[in-house]
């Protein structure tokens, strides 16, 4: 009789510590699936705080390149606008050189003219054409070279057989460059061969004629 009380009494205590030992492995797998779950959020985290910081480092260099650039930019258009910040005055200065020229080239013709006067005109000239230099301001050489519209202009055309085709072989007016961008083309006289002479002399004629027919 004892010993099936003793038996009754024990069996309570072991099925108190099989559901503990139950309840202690479910809560240890609650536990580890509530961990699983922390480190998947966790990676998640951290991949997106990756992805965000590679585009802001994408984002950064593009903003450099395009600050750089910037920077280039800006030094190229100040470098060209002091080169030809001046161009304008520099034009209307060409005028004045022109009748300075004009003037020793007349006076160097006349005998007669005051040797003093033409030596201050052309010390005048040459002062003037130093302080062009200084803003590379600088002629063009156009006589006997062939002529090239991009520097030229042709005022006339004359009938020539010491020279090729399109050659300038005389000058109106000086051309000039500065910062080897054009300042002013050259005025020109542009050469021919004899018998293009004769066709555009024949033309005219014919085109002289034409006029006094219509009016009549």
């Amino acid at each position: 009789m004892s010993d099936e009380k003793k038996k009754i009494d024990v069996e309570p205590e072991k099925v108190d510590s099989v559901e503990k030992e139950s309840k202690k492995s479910g809560a240890a797998k609650e536990h580890k699936k509530k961990h699983h779950e922390l480190i998947k959020d966790m990676e998640a985290e951290l991949k997106a705080a990756q992805e965000e910081s590679r585009e802001n480092y994408d984002r950064f260099l593009r903003v450099s390149a395009e600050f750089e650039n910037y920077k280039k930019r800006s030094a190229r258009e100040t470098g060209e606008f002091r080169k030809f910040a001046n161009e304008s005055l520099i034009k209307d200065m060409l005028s004045v050189v022109d009748n300075l020229e004009r003037a020793v080239n007349s006076s160097t013709a006349d005998n007669k003219a005051d040797s003093a006067l033409v030596e201050g005109v052309n010390m005048t000239l040459k002062e003037i054409l130093k302080i062009l230099e200084k803003f590379n301001v600088t002629p063009l050489e156009s006589l006997k070279k062939p002529f090239d519209p991009n520097f030229h202009q042709a005022v006339l055309s004359e009938e020539s057989d010491d020279y090729d085709e399109n050659t300038v072989i005389n000058e109106l007016q000086k051309g000039y460059i500065i910062h080897e961008r054009l300042l002013r083309p050259a005025m020109v006289v542009v050469s021919m061969p004899k018998a293009r002479a004769d066709n555009e002399k024949n033309k005219n004629i014919e085109n002289e004629k034409n006029r006094s027919d219509d009016l009549i």
